[in-house]
């Protein structure tokens, strides 16, 4: 077989993109919101070169055969269980994962809940989901996560992003190539309805119950991250109960685009170690 270009799951058909040498460890890479996987990819070749296959989808709702229009079917469950479907198509029993924004919170998921597939897991900016919510009411994270309100509503919250996803992303650090890149997909038909509806499942999603994590873990967060502050990262520590490196990196939010090289180490490195 040879690499896979897109993979199945109840219906729905998501694109990845299956790189690297063949009999290689596989990593899965998650992205986060409004990305896509291309977001990895100045740190994919690194990972190639340390002798890994790179697994990396366009996860729900960004994938244009993977849209489901209930906002229930974007509970944090349901993007687990695609990561456990690509993982079967892809003939992988255990894999290093990697996720960065909401691909984070789907990693930590993963490998709290289903610590048989993951070897190792690297979380990107997202703090442990129990630790993102506890954070709510011990420090001013609630004022950071406004916008997670403003998306609730119906709508308005499409037109806003259509309409000023590159500026605002340009103004938040990441490149102008990326922006615009990130911008043109939300304006498929659906996509940004599909993104958000990431959000507006919340209420429905079991966060609060994710376990602690065992499997060995590094957290990598950017000390000038817009949205997540510094309260949750520190917590996180509280849900690992296996090996555990806390890496502070002088950066914002968009480690994979603006910190490839460090985030390929740090990959690199917790793969050696696990």
């Amino acid at each position: 077989m040879g690499p896979l270009t897109q993979f199945r799951r109840n219906g729905l058909v998501f694109d990845v993109r299956d790189q690297g040498p063949a009999e290689g460890d596989a990593a899965v890479l998650l992205h986060g919101f409004p990305q896509d996987g291309s977001c990895f990819d100045a740190v994919v070749p690194a990972l190639h070169e340390g002798g890994l296959r790179t697994l990396v989808p366009d996860q729900r709702g960004y994938s244009p055969g993977a849209r489901p229009t209930s906002r229930r079917a974007y509970v944090l469950e349901q993007m687990v269980s695609d990561t456990l479907a690509l993982l079967d198509t892809a003939g992988v029993d255990r894999a290093h994962v990697v996720g960065h924004d909401w691909g984070g919170a789907v990693a930590w998921a993963l490998a709290a809940r289903h610590p048989q597939r993951v070897r190792s897991l690297v979380a990107l900016s997202t703090p442990h989901p129990t630790a993102l919510l506890k954070s709510m009411t011990r420090s001013t994270q609630a004022l950071h996560s406004w916008y997670m309100g403003l998306f609730q509503l119906p709508a308005l919250p499409e037109v806003l992003l259509t309409r000023t996803i590159a500026a605002s992303l340009r103004r938040q650090g990441l490149p102008a190539a990326a922006a615009e890149h990130y911008a043109q997909r939300m304006s498929e038909p659906g996509a940004a309805t599909a993104a958000l509806n990431w959000y507006r499942a919340m209420p429905f999603s079991h966060m609060v119950a994710t376990p602690k994590v065992r499997v060995p873990t590094t957290y990598a967060w950017g000390e000038k991250d817009f949205a997540l502050g510094r309260t949750a990262a520190e917590m996180t520590a509280d849900y690992v109960t296996g090996p555990y490196a806390f890496e502070v990196l002088h950066a914002g939010h968009w480690l994979p685009e603006k910190r490839p090289d460090q985030v390929a180490s740090l990959v690199l490195a917790r793969v050696r170690d696990a």
